[in-house]
């Protein structure tokens, strides 16, 4: 019967036998597929663009620096400021559950740059001092040479990495960088690596106009003494996040003598705890969208059952005297129940293909927009498939109730019906 082209001319004529019911009751089907596909493409656009803007940065890390006192403690008054020091380096490393201790330097303050020479060239950059373990902490792509090692700090080498930026402000097309010599503040430090960040936005526009120079080099070539800007620290597999950020607030308390209760004394970001709060958002987000699509859903595959039953008792003679003629119960069945598919079918297809559009003109416009928090907004084929079969499925489910209906017309009764 499935396969009997003669079957589907019947359905096609008549779900053309009243157009505007058809229409209304394909429009709620498709409406509810077509918000489920939506959401979850923008569900995923988020979660995307998340992705990609701390692309490069190891996950299970967090960066700390010293703020200002606001409780007053063994004797010392609030408003102290808090400076970490380099002793504060083998404190921090023998922390467990401590892999990677990045202290850093940096000339002038927070986003301030310095002006650096090359070739009669001048650029204002941000200049790092840094030890080998930063590159655990941010990922880069070299473009040339290497990142700065511990023989680099240990020699108190004057070499330099520079940032992609970097390279194509001060130097002419086609030039080698390696080898050369930039002047920062008045001291020459070799080029020995060009990198690419992995980042986007802010943050990797910051990396790409960035020099990176030894973190003992940096020190002493600047007088700055044993100070460190702040610390980037990544822990090992399976630490618990909250309770790595606790044990280095501590320790760093501990040394510098901050009451255990200012919280604000030392700042930290945490993007061990962030991440995890981002999955659970967008674990939520893909629940809500499912929720919400299916019970759009839903209401459009329930307008499609009473739609049924209504085009069922305008066919009561019409299934009697299939059933005088020799239809049985469960011919009638599969009759109804491939209408309900059928309409269901193409109504979902439709709302795919309006979901679909919707998702592609949308990734078309955020592809002219620079620096978007989005990612580009796709659902997976399965994920379509998988939503186009619970639809279908419901449909068949709700289409038994007047399947059932017409199967117990009874041939008599039907044809007295008026």
């Amino acid at each position: 019967m499935i396969l009997d082209r003669d079957n589907w001319f019947e359905i096609w004529a008549v779900l053309r036998a009243n157009k505007l019911r058809t229409s209304l009751t394909a429009f709620g089907v498709a409406w509810g597929i077509f918000m489920l596909i939506v959401m979850l493409g923008f569900g995923s656009a988020m979660q995307s663009g998340t992705k990609r803007n701390m692309a490069g940065m190891a996950t299970n890390m967090m960066f700390c620096w010293g703020q200002t006192t606001t409780l007053a403690y063994e004797g010392m008054k609030p408003g102290r400021i808090i400076q970490f020091k380099t002793d504060d380096i083998e404190v921090l490393r023998h922390l467990p559950g401590v892999d990677a201790v990045a202290p850093r330097a940096q000339l002038g303050g927070w986003q301030s740059g310095f002006n650096v020479i090359y070739d009669g060239k001048t650029g204002s950059f941000n200049v790092f001092g840094d030890l080998p373990a930063f590159s655990r902490i941010v990922a880069f792509q070299y473009l040339a040479g290497r990142f700065i090692n511990q023989a680099d700090d240990d020699e108190s080498r004057k070499v330099a990495v520079i940032g992609q930026a970097v390279m194509d402000e001060l130097y002419e097309p086609g030039v080698n960088p390696l080898g050369t010599y930039i002047k920062i503040s008045g001291v020459f430090y070799q080029v020995i690596g060009v990198i690419k960040t992995s980042r986007s936005g802010q943050q990797g526009d910051r990396d790409a106009h960035s020099i990176y120079v030894p973190f003992t080099t940096l020190r002493k070539s600047f007088h700055l003494g044993d100070h460190v800007g702040f610390f980037a620290l990544t822990a090992t597999p399976g630490t618990d996040g909250e309770e790595f950020e606790k044990q280095v607030r501590t320790a760093l308390s501990k040394a510098h003598k901050i009451d255990p209760d200012d919280h604000l004394a030392i700042g930290s970001f945490n993007l061990f705890v962030l991440f995890s709060k981002f999955d659970s958002v967008f674990f939520w987000l893909w629940a809500i969208s499912w929720i919400v699509g299916g019970l759009t859903l839903a209401a459009g595959v329930i307008g499609v059952s009473n739609i049924m039953l209504i085009a069922v008792k305008e066919r009561t003679k019409e299934f009697g005297v299939r059933k005088a003629l020799g239809a049985t119960p469960s011919s009638v069945i599969q009759m109804v129940l491939m209408e309900t598919i059928a309409l269901t079918t193409i109504a979902g297809l439709v709302g795919i293909a309006f979901g679909c559009a919707v998702l592609y003109g949308a990734d078309a416009a955020l592809a002219n927009v620079t620096d978007s928090p989005f990612g580009p907004p796709t659902v997976g084929l399965e994920t379509v498939a998988q939503a186009l079969a619970v639809l279908v499925g419901c449909a068949a489910v709700a289409g038994l109730i007047p399947a059932f209906h017409a199967a117990s017309i009874k041939p008599i009764e039907a044809l007295r019906s008026e």
